[in-house]
């Protein structure tokens, strides 16, 4: 690395204490996906200080509620969280549209709210990986970057959006919008377990299935029940038999309810239910068997089952744009000492939106850690800095190359 470089990134590592100090603030802050004042909190935090290190254009946008079906059929609608959007620079040469979420999987009432140190380097908390921690990455690298004559070749918009722990079903439509005015994607997802990036990711789908059955004394009038449960369990078996039988394809049922009493036939089921595909071609397949199956149920008399939801992120290949990107990450990292390399996982992310949408983009450039979405949620704490002077050194880069990376919009 060159003496400028090394000047604008090495002093980085004198920061860790500020950036260990705020990760445990935003951590300790319940921003579960449902708890909209939780996560507005985390942006409010998160918006001042990119306001007052960036000297940005800032916006506060509301998005739909979130909805989700309750047992009898009807819609439940949550709020959601503010979407928090940054901007400088939009007439620059290069657009870059970096991403990252306020949202974690950890429910208010949920007993893990708190951060300890594991050891030395080691902190436990929630979403100090996913992606409390990426957050200040990126935060981090932008100010940095920031201070670089370079910067002039770059604009940049920031999308800090509320809902990606649930497939990100509001803000979607954003940043599909936003990935067309931009040239490439930066996204701060914790990196995988081993420290490398994920390349392909397979696609996911979000689906409910609410049966009618008909209501009867269990004792006296059995036979005139029609139960909704009994029929759920059998889709239940069959949507999970599907698991196997085409590669890369996976189901996993996740919620069931139904019935009131165990001394009434019940008469409303439901279940929720998640399907993961490798192609864009497993959603044609998928959508014919759950047809298949529904048609089936419906066979039965008495019952009436009918499927909602949606695959909302399509897989997320690497063409020849995204392996470009990603070498160039590759060779970034190798600048550092620490070189990377991509492989494929069955996760989705906001990088899967963004690829569906055209823009070429890298989504695990945040923290490393791991145990995600589970209590024992860890962050390697010296890779707030490290990670930042990766993205760092590939805004540098990319800056450098303007010209290379602009695509036809």
């Amino acid at each position: 690395m060159n003496t400028r470089l090394s000047s604008l990134i090495q002093p980085l590592t004198q920061q860790q204490p500020a950036l260990t100090a705020s990760l445990i603030e935003l951590a300790q802050i319940n921003s579960h996906t449902l708890n909209p004042a939780g996560v507005d909190q985390v942006g409010q935090l998160l918006s001042q200080r990119f306001c007052q290190q960036l000297d940005c254009d800032h916006q506060q946008i509301s998005l739909p509620p979130y909805q989700l079906y309750r047992t009898d059929g009807s819609v439940m609608e949550h709020p959601l969280g503010h979407l928090q959007l940054f901007k400088k620079r939009p007439d620059a040469p290069l657009q870059l549209l970096l991403t990252g979420h306020l949202d974690t999987v950890f429910p208010v009432d949920s007993g893990f709210q708190q951060c300890r140190w594991l050891d030395d380097y080691t902190l436990n908390g929630p979403g100090v990986s996913d992606m409390k921690g990426g957050l200040l990455v990126m935060l981090t690298a932008l100010s940095t970057f920031e201070q670089s004559p370079q910067a002039q070749q770059v604009g940049w918009t920031v999308i800090l959006n509320p809902d990606e722990e649930i497939g990100s079903p509001s803000s979607a439509a954003l940043l599909a919008e936003q990935a067309a005015q931009h040239d490439l994607g930066m996204i701060y997802e914790p990196a995988l377990p081993d420290g490398q990036l994920a390349g392909e990711r397979k696609g996911s789908g979000n689906f409910t299935a609410i049966i009618q059955g008909v209501a009867a004394h269990a004792g006296r009038e059995h036979h005139l029940g029609r139960n909704a449960i009994c029929a759920m369990a059998e889709f239940i078996t069959s949507v999970d038999q599907l698991n196997g039988v085409r590669e890369g394809v996976t189901v996993n049922v996740g919620v069931m309810d139904g019935g009131m009493t165990t001394n009434q036939v019940p008469d409303q089921a439901r279940c929720r239910f998640n399907i993961r595909t490798r192609i864009t071609a497993d959603e044609h397949w998928c959508q014919q068997k759950l047809t298949e199956i529904e048609a089936k149920i419906n066979q039965k008399e008495g019952i009436s089952l009918s499927l909602h939801g949606h695959f909302g992120r399509s897989p997320k290949s690497l063409d020849t744009a995204h392996l470009a990107l990603y070498q160039l990450v590759s060779t970034c990292s190798a600048q550092l000492g620490i070189p990377l390399q991509w492989q494929a996982t069955g996760g989705c992310c906001d990088g899967n939106n963004l690829s569906t949408a055209g823009l070429p983009n890298v989504d695990t450039l945040g923290a490393l850690g791991g145990n995600i979405h589970s209590d024992k949620e860890f962050i390697n704490i010296s890779s707030l800095v490290t990670r930042a002077q990766l993205s760092t050194l590939i805004l540098l880069t990319l800056a450098e190359q303007a010209e290379r990376w602009r695509r036809t919009r």
